[in-house]
Parts: C-alpha cells; sequence; structure tokens
C-alpha cells in the first residue's frame, strides 16, 4: 500500500507521535510566530482564515498541497488508537495513538475512517448546538439550510436526516481516501465560505469551524461510504464529572425556548 499521511493539527509546541505517518501543522500560521512545524499559510491555503475555520484550515492545506494516496486529520491533544478505554489504562498515552502498521491493516477493507459517534442521549445534534451556545447558533444553523438548499439541494435531507439525531462523529477527525477527500472537500467548502460570507456581522463568526463538525456526517449520508470507526485518545486529563455536571447545568437551565423545528426536524 502507498503512501498515508495523517496531519496533526495545532497551534503551539506540542510532543507529536514519532510515526513517520504524522505531520504537525501549525494551523493559523498566517501573521503568527514560529514554532517550529509547517505552516498552513504555505502553498495554496486559506490560513488567515483559522480565527473562524479552526482546524479546517489544516483540512484545506492538506487537500490543496499534500500528495498522498490516504489523508488524515488529526489535533495535537486528539488521537485515533485502536486500543480500548481498559487496555490503555496505566499506559503512556502516546504509546496507544494509532500507529502506520495497523492504520495498513485497516485501510485494506476501508477507505475512510471516522472517530466513535458522540452520543447525546436525550437531545439531537440540533438542539445540542442550538441551546447550549450563543443565541447565533441557530441563525448559522438556518443559514446553512439555505446555503445547502440554493447550491447542493440533494443534500438538504442528510442534513435534516443528520441533525434530527442525537449522536454524531466529532471533532473534525477522519482518514479517507485521497479520492474522497477531493470530493468531499469540493463539495464542503463552497458551502463553508458562502455560510463564513452571510454571518460576517456576527462578531464571534466561528460557524464554519464549528458547523464543520457536522459536514463530513452529512456528505456521508448521501455518499453512503462504508467506514470504520475507531476510539479518540484524549491526551491531557478529561474531567468527566465536571463535563456531566456542567452539561445537565445548561439542560436544565437553559434560558432557550426549545419548541420549533429545522424543515421538519422536531427539537
Amino acid at each position: 500500500m502507498s503512501d498515508m499521511r495523517l496531519v496533526i493539527a495545532t497551534h503551539k509546541q506540542y510532543r507529536m507521535p514519532d510515526d513517520p505517518i504524522y505531520l504537525p501543522l501549525h494551523v493559523g500560521h498566517a501573521g503568527k510566530q514560529d514554532i517550529g512545524y509547517l505552516g498552513d499559510d504555505t502553498g495554496e491555503n486559506i490560513s488567515e482564515y483559522n480565527s473562524r475555520f479552526y482546524e479546517l484550515t489544516g483540512l484545506y492545506w492538506a487537500w490543496k498541497n499534500l500528495d498522498a494516496d490516504y489523508i488524515g486529520l488529526v489535533h495535537y491533544r486528539r488521537h485515533f488508537t485502536t486500543q480500548s478505554r481498559l487496555s490503555r489504562l496505566g499506559k503512556d498515552k502516546f504509546s496507544c495513538v494509532l500507529k502506520g502498521e495497523e492504520l495498513r491493516d485497516i485501510l485494506e477493507k476501508y477507505d475512510l475512517i471516522l472517530p466513535k459517534e458522540r452520543k447525546y442521549y436525550i437531545e439531537s445534534l440540533y438542539s445540542h448546538f442550538c441551546y447550549h451556545g450563543p443565541d447565533s447558533n441557530k441563525i448559522a444553523l438556518e443559514v446553512l439550510r439555505q446555503v445547502i438548499q440554493e447550491y447542493q439541494p440533494e443534500y438538504t435531507v442528510a442534513l435534516e436526516t443528520v441533525m434530527a439525531r442525537s449522536h454524531g462523529h466529532m471533532f473534525n477527525m477522519f482518514i479517507m481516501k485521497k479520492e474522497l477527500l477531493d470530493a468531499y472537500c469540493s463539495w464542503a467548502f463552497p458551502i463553508l465560505f458562502e455560510l463564513d460570507k452571510r454571518l460576517m456581522e456576527y462578531s464571534n463568526r466561528r460557524f464554519a469551524g464549528v458547523i464543520g463538525e457536522f459536514m463530513l456526517d452529512i456528505w456521508n449520508e448521501k455518499a453512503q461510504i462504508p467506514y470504520k470507526e475507531l476510539p479518540v485518545i484524549f491526551i491531557e486529563k478529561q474531567n468527566w464529572l465536571i463535563k456531566g455536571g456542567r452539561f445537565l447545568y445548561r439542560k436544565i437551565f437553559s434560558k432557550h425556548d426549545r419548541g420549533g423545528s429545522m424543515n421538519g426536524i422536531s427539537i
């Protein structure tokens, strides 16, 4: 099997896996101090969009500049692993990060790898995004729907289907065949650029980066590419008790009215 490159999106110096399949990339490098990694402002790029697009500037850079048969995107604090949580106990977390030989075996059977689905159980992706963030999140999703209806109307049902689910593949993490990456990015970025343009009036214009987490599921809901899910290992310690408490607090005391729908999506 041929070349595999996994871009590690980072904005600071950090410990990196030593496997040669990984490529640390300083996202948002344009106008910033060098930190010793390749910057996403080389070649064809949108590095200056990083404050709004987050790690998607790294995805754009990989799409336009990397020559590899399989390309992936991970984060300096989040990596794929093949090990269960139980088997990782007591180990150096970096020893559990997905290795090249493991990836080659998986890619013998799958052209698309995604993180294990994140489950929200008691709410949809739509309600989670709209009612646990700024009021403008709901407006951003409505604008996304409008853009998709105008530019890619055949994906409207896919959008509604994904947003009505209580689970999704988050973090903008994936590994896929280059031909699939070309197809996905050619679809996703024109939509995200138009979304960004239509929401220019909002001071917190970070919608493209956040909504980008939904885009791959929307695209693949229609494409139906078979995929393999892998666990995600969080390099830094996660306080799940605090996270769970904050989630329940927002759920109980949210000031928003939870009624309404998005083209038939029940909230």
